[in-house]
């Protein structure tokens, strides 16, 4: 295989001779520089159809054809194409090929000394030609391919001229309808002057021969740079087409070695395949560190605990950081540093629990200083990546700890203003996520599902697909909790195929799914298939901190529908213990409490929750988490009903409805109707007996019995249902509607003849 010099860059030569002796018209000289500098200087190619073009390894004739066969020359009657087929079947011996690198020379701008000498000797620079400046792109272009050429052993440029006939081979046709000449082209002939016997020729012009000397070892190593870029900023894998070209490329004897190595690792770590990754990421440092020195060390111990935390092995990965740490200080590896000292921050906030097990500290102090010291460095060091995160990572510590909405809010912005001005795509994800999450936080369910929608619509071709997947089942959530499961259902199967290539994103997608399906039997009270969702939950590795506190939060559910208080009382202590020792999300901790008085309210001892209840409305408040505080408002209702407090209890409620209906949450609607319908019962049993005040009290009791009844249905709670239509047969029966008291107690007894059995 060739090094560098390959046929496609014998078409790009030609089409920079064209363009360097004026044969290409002002009006097409953009899209021609353009087509030249893409493939030229790989690193410009941000497009999506650029990185297209770059996932392969090799420039077909065809491309070519499409980008200049419709534009005219400088020669009248003669397109561009003719001309750029002349250069190409010109060469039509290996004589005539050492002419055309020999005149690629002619192209360039030629030093002083040598214009002095060319004065001397009365040689003047053709009119109209256009010379390459030795340091421009399409001068450094010629001047490498003079060079590489002067280097070639005969049997290598005796393969480039066979590969460039095999190359050229399907626009034969149209060069000799071009050119009628007495001697047509003819691609055997070209070989057989070189005295190649008849099988030699016959092999040229097959399939695998016009492949070979299409592809160098440049194009190789530059492809597996390009997937190397897209599988670290996307989470892909290898696509199955670049496997085979890489295997390909290695049977033909290309040494990529040390970065084919790396793109296995990553290949191998995407997959899940621990034992695997590891060998491969040792491999790529040992070839490394033959070449290079040991300023690359730290660089296998960073990815080495990241693999190490990615498989769950945290104490090798804090140690392999930590090291990491000290040897980046060592070679003063300002970015190597920053990062690992980044990633030591948020391992510690994902993974708290497993620091304080194996004895080690973050190294950086209090979470606030170690952030303002990361902002610092990243400002001193221009790593724009780095302070995005940064910013974004305190916002999650204000938010956390309850602290200032607005400087929250200012931080993401912040953030915002660094991605859009420096371009940074690879944490565009994280800020839109963020900030649909604030959204959440404030009730505004509009605004936090817009956010998701831009991110889907304007920017999922740039970030990873687990961000894209993280983004759809908040979407799905969102509508489960609506009440439109079937449309949740159809939003996580309408996930892309590829998104399941690795291993984190399926198992995030698996658990995602099987929290709703288990919401979906609570609701429907078949308790056994819950428990049986939940203890496969349970056992399944659970990719994130949030995820992990919901699957808790079914699980209370489950033991409060069965009744078991104790336990749930028990496991709900243990759980708030574990948040508060780690420092989790406030609005985690106010549900716990908000779900405590809830429990004792249900055992009717409200006495011993009043004061968590108030607490968490008042935590819930100061820190601007509005479902929060919804929740706890309707925990604080529950006390003050079975406290008698039925006037205090209407006037809390009706003053939250109308943003809990904003919020879209069907089941805590639902449960604030229900609350907002014993109060007003309440109030109608201290007023007079058959009193106009109590039939309105009553009468308004029946239109929001009829409103909790539909918010249930929506979220197919049947025992909802049921406690909202026997409420309903009640109120008719103290109202003296006997007929509709005896239909509404018949639909009672169908509900309750849907729900299956109690797993106890």
């Amino acid at each position: 295989m060739a090094r560098y010099l390959t046929a496609p860059k014998l078409g790009l030569l030609a089409l920079v001779s064209l363009y360097a002796e004026a044969s290409v018209p002002t009006a097409s000289s953009v899209p021609i520089l353009s087509f030249l500098i893409t493939h030229i200087v790989s690193d410009i190619a941000n497009n999506d159809q650029h990185k297209a073009e770059l996932s392969s390894t090799t420039i077909t004739i065809q491309s070519f054809q499409k980008v200049i066969a419709n534009h005219p020359s400088t020669i009248a009657g003669r397109l561009l194409w003719d001309l750029f087929l002349d250069k190409l079947w010109g060469i039509d011996s290996l004589d005539a090929l050492h002419e055309f690198f020999d005149n690629l020379g002619l192209l360039l701008l030629k030093s002083k000394e040598e214009q002095v000498a060319d004065d001397e000797q009365g040689i003047e620079i053709p009119d109209g030609a256009i010379l390459l400046s030795r340091t421009s792109p399409l001068g450094a272009f010629v001047r490498r391919a003079r060079i590489e050429f002067t280097r070639l052993q005969f049997h290598d440029t005796v393969m480039l001229w066979k590969a460039l006939i095999s190359y050229r081979l399907p626009a034969l046709r149209e060069w000799n309808d071009r050119n009628l000449r007495i001697n047509q082209s003819d691609p055997k002939h070209d070989l057989q002057r070189l005295s190649f016997d008849a099988n030699v020729s016959e092999n040229c012009l097959t399939e695998q021969g016009m492949i070979e000397g299409c592809v160098s070892a440049d194009d190789i190593e530059k492809l597996l740079e390009f997937q190397v870029e897209e599988m670290q900023s996307l989470g892909t894998r290898l696509p199955e087409e670049v496997k085979q070209h890489l295997s390909d490329a290695l049977k033909n004897g290309v040494m990529v070695t040390s970065l084919s190595h790396y793109v296995k690792f990553l290949d191998s770590w995407r997959s899940g395949d621990y034992p695997s990754s590891f060998d491969h990421l040792h491999r790529y440092f040992d070839y490394t560190m033959q070449n290079r020195d040991r300023t690359f060390y730290q660089y296998a111990l960073l990815n080495l605990a990241i693999l190490q935390a990615d498989f769950g092995c945290y104490s090798e990965a804090v140690a392999a950081m930590e090291e990491t740490i000290a040897t980046a200080r060592e070679n003063k590896d300002v970015g190597c540093l920053n990062f690992s000292l980044s990633w030591l921050y948020h391992f510690s906030k994902a993974h708290p629990d497993e620091l304080s097990a194996i004895g080690k500290g973050s190294g950086l102090g209090v979470a606030r200083e170690g952030l303002a010291y990361l902002k610092a460095k990243a400002k001193e060091a221009g790593m724009f990546s780095l302070l995005s995160t940064t910013l974004l990572s305190e916002t999650k510590l204000l938010l956390n700890n309850g602290e200032s909405l607005p400087s929250a809010l200012e931080n993401v912005i912040k953030a915002s203003h660094l991605n859009v001005t420096k371009n940074l795509t690879s944490t565009i994800g994280s800020q839109m996520l963020l900030q649909s999450s604030i959204y959440g936080r404030l009730g505004i369910t509009s605004l936090s599902l817009s956010q998701c929608d831009i991110m889907l619509h304007c920017y999922a071709s740039n970030i990873s697909h687990e961000e894209v997947l993280k983004c759809i089942c908040r979407r799905a959530l969102a509508s489960a909790q609506s009440g439109r499961y079937d449309e949740a259902e159809n939003q996580l199967e309408a996930v892309k195929r590829h998104s399941f290539n690795t291993l984190k994103p399926y198992q995030y997608w698996t658990t995602i799914s099987g929290l709703l399906r288990t919401k979906r039997q609570l609701h429907r009270n078949d308790l056994d298939s819950a428990d049986h969702l939940l203890n496969q939950l349970a056992a399944a590795p659970c990719p994130e901190p949030d995820v992990s506190f919901s699957i808790s939060l079914l699980r209370l559910d489950l033991l409060i529908r069965r009744h078991s208080y104790s336990r749930a009382l028990h496991i709900l202590e243990d759980l708030f213990d574990k948040l508060t020792d780690t420092g989790a999300d406030i609005y985690w901790r106010v549900r716990l409490m908000s779900l405590k008085a809830i429990i004792f309210a249900k055992c009717g001892v409200p006495q011993k929750c009043f004061s968590v209840a108030l607490r968490a409305v008042c935590i819930a408040h100061q820190a601007r988490i509005l479902p929060g505080l919804w929740e706890a408002v309707y925990a604080l209702a529950l006390v003050l009903i079975n406290l008698r407090e039925y006037q205090a209890t209407a006037n809390l409620l009706d003053g939250i409805m109308p943003q809990v209906l904003e919020w879209e949450d069907c089941a805590l609607s639902a449960q604030l109707y229900s609350s907002l319908v014993d109060s007003y019962i309440g109030l109608a049993g201290e007023t007079e007996k058959h009193s106009l005040s109590q039939q309105s009290l009553l009468d308004t009791s029946l239109s929001l019995i009829d409103a909790s009844i539909h918010e249930y249905s929506k979220i197919e709670d049947l025992n909802g249902q049921c406690e909202m239509v026997a409420k309903k047969a009640t109120v008719m029966h103290l109202l003296g509607a006997s007929d509709s008291a005896e239909e509404t107690a018949a639909r009672y007894m169908e509900l309750i003849k849907k729900q299956p059995e109690l797993g106890r």
